[in-house]
């Protein structure tokens, strides 16, 4: 410790505490030390080297504290030039905690220690209050308590100078002689660069080097990989592991690293280990070949006779998430809401709610961003809206991808809409029959329905249970006078797969010009595996929204119910709140 030139003085206003360095240019500190730095400046000096002077510095990440109790007590300050002095060193997460205790010390600054002082502590335990912080308790009854001026500083172990954690709180109350630490573990939540200095421990047999050296190869693969830490977190503890942290992982290593420090998973260091090895040493082609996700970003569509129409590939393993909206029974303007996550066979819940409808885009939006995080890191995912059959023509793939991006959610994923009614019993089991016979095929016949064509509607329906049509394309929406009848006997076939432009068509004479719409399925879709449609439909999108003359497009308002049970699984969990209250 005698070396410890990295122990900091930080004052902001009327507030003193502590800090230390971790980089030349890098000071970590309370929140709370510097709560008024948005009108008051900040200082920081070194006690071990007067020579420095006080050098200014700003405020650049915060962990989200609000308050006294509120977790996220973390600021990271940056020097206005860097500092000659060698930054502070971590140990590995377990190290204050080995049996005996190890005596722990903190530098801190309390009124009428101008030049600083040594209070010693140990763990109480290594078990977090909270799921944030550790007790501390004075190593003996005499010397120096924590005290104001001690936040922010380091708690060091005595006989090696390495960081475990920083003080956050004193206890309060005379003659209590006990305190808080945020652990270096749980400081890396909230500035994962801490992650990069803090030893990893072995997990299961795990080589923490190896997982490093993995990592650093698929940060330089590229953008997909370095993208997906979420993801790859999420596969390696499976469907009933731990949550991401709040506000996830900016990198990979922040998640390995969370993995190794503090996830009791059993397994779940050696899956992310095989993952990582698995996605960084597969040859490129043979990755992208086998990640439906991947494909499903080329923007524009295939044209007829290219590689989309050689002979079918394998079915899709889509792996949906399920967007169920229905009427609540509360009222007619709420809607029950409820968000899954297909993976593995089964549903998981991400929420439930009943809202008016104007707050159910918004919810979605939300809700859709954090199913995202509990799908596979390759999962060729699909945006399925569950409605009810009066509902099927709501334009919700012109909604917003988000509050903050206004892309709309059909040119960002393949989406899709299904009918409420047919998610059980006999038309499910027909559906799944016919998507057996769909499977090998690597064309779509469709069966063009259009408004003046004068096909009784119960002869559609013995087309669409006997013949090889595998899709009807309608030339008007579910609701229209003349094609209402038909579309009700089309979902009771049941149709796996219907088309249609959302806006209603116009008469002239007799014709209708939604056989436009109908010549373009035809020659769009003549030539596609039924099983990949949402990918390629996506595309039709994505043309649309990018031509000149975006609202003359003849995909600007395409909607496409496509169902195929096998893709989501027959039980609906249970809700996230009881309707019973």
């Amino acid at each position: 410790m005698s070396s410890a030139s990295w122990h900091a003085r930080v004052e902001c206003g009327r507030e003193t505490g502590a800090g230390f360095l971790v980089s030349e240019r890098h000071v970590l500190t309370c929140a709370h030390v510097v709560r008024d730095s948005v009108g008051a400046q900040v200082a920081v000096a070194f006690p071990h080297r007067g020579d420095l002077g006080a050098v200014a510095a700003e405020v650049t990440a915060r962990g989200g504290w609000e308050g006294h109790t509120d977790p996220g007590d973390l600021a990271v300050l940056e020097l206005d030039r860097p500092v000659p002095i060698a930054p502070a060193g971590f140990a590995a997460p377990d190290d204050a905690y080995a049996e005996p205790r190890p005596r722990l010390v903190a530098y801190g600054f309390p009124r009428g220690y101008e030049e600083g002082t040594i209070a010693e502590y140990r763990a109480t335990a290594a078990q977090l209050i909270a799921d944030e912080w550790i007790q501390l308790e004075a190593w003996s009854a005499h010397g120096q308590p924590l005290a104001p001026g001690f936040s922010g500083a380091a708690v060091a172990l005595a006989d090696s100078g390495l960081v475990v954690g920083m003080v956050s709180a004193a206890a309060g109350a005379a003659g209590v002689r006990t305190g808080r630490m945020l652990p270096a573990q749980v400081m890396a939540r909230y500035w994962p660069r801490i992650a990069e200095l803090i030893p990893a421990r072995a997990r299961h047999g795990t080589d923490p080097a190896r997982l490093r050296d993995l990592v650093d190869r698929a940060e330089k693969a590229g953008a997909a990989l370095a993208c997906a830490p979420e993801r790859l977190y999420l596969d390696a503890v499976g469907p009933l592991g731990p949550p991401a942290p709040p506000g996830g992982f900016a990198t990979l290593w922040s998640a390995a690293w969370y993995v190794l420090s503090e996830v009791e998973v059993p397994g779940a260091a050696r899956r992310l280990t095989e993952r990582l090895q698995e996605l960084v040493e597969t040859p490129e082609p043979v990755r992208a070949a086998a990640t439906p996700a991947d494909a499903a970003r080329v923007p524009g569509p295939a044209p007829v006779g290219s590689a989309a129409s050689a002979p079918a590939r394998p079915r899709p393993a889509w792996s949906p998430i399920l967007v169920e909206l229905a009427r609540s029974g509360a009222g007619d303007d709420q809607v029950l809401v409820e968000v899954s996550a297909c993976r593995d066979g089964r549903r998981h819940p991400v929420g439930s709610r009943t809202l008016a409808r104007g707050r159910v885009r918004a919810y979605v939006q939300e809700l859709i961003e954090e199913a995202f995080g509990r799908l596979p890191l390759d999962a060729a995912e699909l945006i399925a809206f569950v409605l009810p059959r009066e509902w099927l023509n709501e334009p919700v793939a012109h909604w917003a991808r988000s509050a903050d991006d206004p892309t709309p959610l059909g040119c960002s994923y393949p989406l899709v809409v299904t009918d409420r009614a047919r998610r059980a019993g006999g038309l499910r089991h027909q559906l799944a029959r016919k998507w057996e016979r769909l499977d090998g095929k690597a064309t779509t016949a469709v069966h063009r329905v259009e408004c003046a064509a004068g096909e009784a509607p119960n002869k559609l329906r013995f087309r669409l249970r006997h013949d090889e049509a595998d899709l009807a394309g309608f030339a008007a929406p579910p609701r229209s006078p003349r094609l209402g009848p038909h579309f009700e006997v089309s979902l009771n076939a049941p149709a796996p797969v219907l088309l249609w432009p959302r806006a209603g068509c116009e008469h002239d004479g007799g014709d209708c010009t939604g056989a436009a719409f109908l010549d373009q399925l035809a020659a769009h879709l003549s030539r596609l595996p039924p099983a990949e449609l949402p990918r390629h439909v996506l595309e039709f999108r994505e043309a649309a929204d990018a031509a000149d003359e975006p609202d003359r497009h003849w995909a600007r308002d395409i909607q496409l119910l496509w169902d195929d049970p096998r893709c989501f699984p027959d039980a609906a969990p249970a809700p996230l709140r009881s309707p019973v209250a």
